[in-house]
């Protein structure tokens, strides 16, 4: 019988290292990599999503970055039908593909399937979407809390576009997003072995707030300037972007604003460090163990032991 094929799964914090990591084994095994990053997949947005810059996309193929314009719509299941056509394609010529990503949601979505849920008109969906753009998240938060905490507690809520997307499966149906979770998985052809990135908690938040100057230094504010036409986009209502517009409204400062993009992302990686600990059979790593993460892969691909 054929061996099956693995997808090697890279998560963890923003700002951990996982493009790093992703092209190593990429480069190790001869592959290419598919982004499970919720924002990358966006032309328009650059700089405030840390894609991998020119020289690290020419140094291993990227599928699913700068594949979609910020005028489309595109969910969690558009990513999963695309995705899962794309490593039907790459599996035929490799036996191994790394998948990297912070978006905990794309990655289940590829990994796992999706719940089949409700959806609500467009005019709920609309005003929901209006609600949080003058509202803002921490109240949309709070309405999601009070309606589904046991959702509320497992998603990733500083997430607008999945906080407006409970609310509208709640308004939709009467029932919490966790109803409709699923109690069986989608069985993938393909083994999956997911390796997750973290380090200590303040070298993390240092490696953040860098990041975030790097990214002021890089032309950031110039970036979100060009995309206000676009503001109401819920990918555009997240953590590096809302900050700015706020600036640009004349709401705080710059200094302030700047200060805010960097607290609001130390507390995105708590979130996401959180998320993937109870994830599936995420196995732990510090971002500087390459050696040690291939020779794990290799044993786990030798005993044809990865989790499937």
């Amino acid at each position: 019988m054929a061996k099956k094929k693995t997808l090697i799964a890279i998560v963890g914090p923003t700002a951990v290292g996982k493009t790093a990591m992703a092209i190593s084994l990429a480069q190790y095994f001869k592959t290419e990599i598919i982004s499970a990053d919720s924002r990358q997949f966006y032309r328009e947005m650059t700089i405030g999503t840390a894609k991998p810059d020119s020289e690290e996309l020419a140094s291993a193929q990227h599928h699913f970055i700068n594949s979609h314009s910020i005028t489309q719509d595109y969910s969690a299941g558009d990513f999963e039908r695309e995705a899962l056509d794309k490593l039907d394609e790459l599996f035929r010529q490799h036996d191994v593909v790394v998948m990297v990503g912070g978006s905990g949601l794309f990655v289940r979505a590829l990994c796992e399937g999706l719940d089949d849920l409700p959806k609500a008109g467009d005019e709920v969906r609309e005003r929901l979407n209006n609600e949080m753009a003058q509202l803002g998240l921490e109240q949309m938060k709070e309405r999601l809390k009070i309606i589904d905490p046991a959702y509320y507690q497992i998603a990733d809520i500083d997430n607008p576009q999945r906080v407006v997307r409970a609310l509208e499966v709640f308004e939709a149906t009467g029932k919490p997003m966790s109803f409709y979770h699923k109690k069986d998985l989608s069985k993938r052809p393909f083994d999956i072995l997911t390796i997750g990135l973290n380090m200590e908690r303040s070298r993390l938040y240092e490696r953040i707030n860098l990041r975030v100057e790097r990214m002021m230094e890089m032309g950031l504010l110039e970036e979100v300037k060009s995309l206000v036409p676009f503001r109401s986009k819920p990918a555009l209502l997240t953590v590096g972007y809302a900050e700015l517009f706020d600036y640009l409204d004349g709401n705080i400062s710059l200094e302030e604003a700047v200060e805010r993009i960097q607290q609001n992302s130390r507390r995105y990686a708590k979130r996401q460090i959180t998320w993937f600990k109870k994830y599936g059979n995420t196995l732990w790593f510090q971002p500087d163990e390459t050696g040690t993460i291939i020779d794990f892969i290799n044993a786990k691909l030798l005993d044809g032991d990865a989790m499937s």
